[in-house]
């Protein structure tokens, strides 16, 4: 559910981020001419620069406002993994086996139809990559158990998140 301060917060700045964008083209095109200055370079810079600058400042406001009042519901995400059965996990063990030897074609139709299984059995994929012979030479129980765990799917974004609320930290309290 949208916060209720301001329920449009996050979306208002995707849509001035847009905007942002699309002042980079007329800055590509200036920066052809950089060494001709003239007032076709000057007029478009004195609107770009500025609004853009004032739109990221409000974008900045915005994304922390987003974050200070973002909730995190953790059984609510535990819960939307397991009504997907473990089919957002597929092409993990899909990449796995290619890694292993198996050909791509061959990897992407053993998971298709394990995946097809899960849905026509009502069952998880985890069950059905376990009962495939193929992915079972490839791959161990513990290493498919481990696959199938979403944490091991989180690598460095902890890392890179606290890094980048460092940083970020550090140029707004300027």
């Amino acid at each position: 559910m949208a916060h209720k301060k301001n329920p449009i917060t996050s979306e208002n700045a995707c849509g001035l981020a847009r905007i942002i964008r699309s002042m980079i083209i007329p800055s590509y095109e200036n920066a052809l001419l950089w060494h001709e200055r003239d007032l076709a370079n000057s007029s478009s810079e004195r609107f770009t620069l500025s609004h853009s600058m004032i739109l990221l400042d409000d974008i900045i406001i915005k994304c922390k406002s987003v974050m200070e009042n973002l909730v995190i519901n953790e059984n609510q995400m535990k819960k939307n993994l397991e009504n997907q059965r473990g089919l957002i996990m597929a092409e993990k063990v899909m990449l796995e086996l290619v890694d292993r030897g198996v050909a791509r074609d061959i990897a992407h139709e053993i998971l298709r139809e394990a995946s097809m299984n899960t849905l026509d059995n009502q069952s998880n994929l985890k069950s059905e990559c376990k009962k495939n012979k193929i992915i079972m030479e490839k791959i161990s129980d513990d290493e498919i158990d481990i696959m199938f765990n979403p944490l091991s799917h989180i690598g460095s974004s902890g890392e890179i998140v606290d890094n980048a609320i460092k940083l970020a930290n550090k140029y707004i309290s300027k």
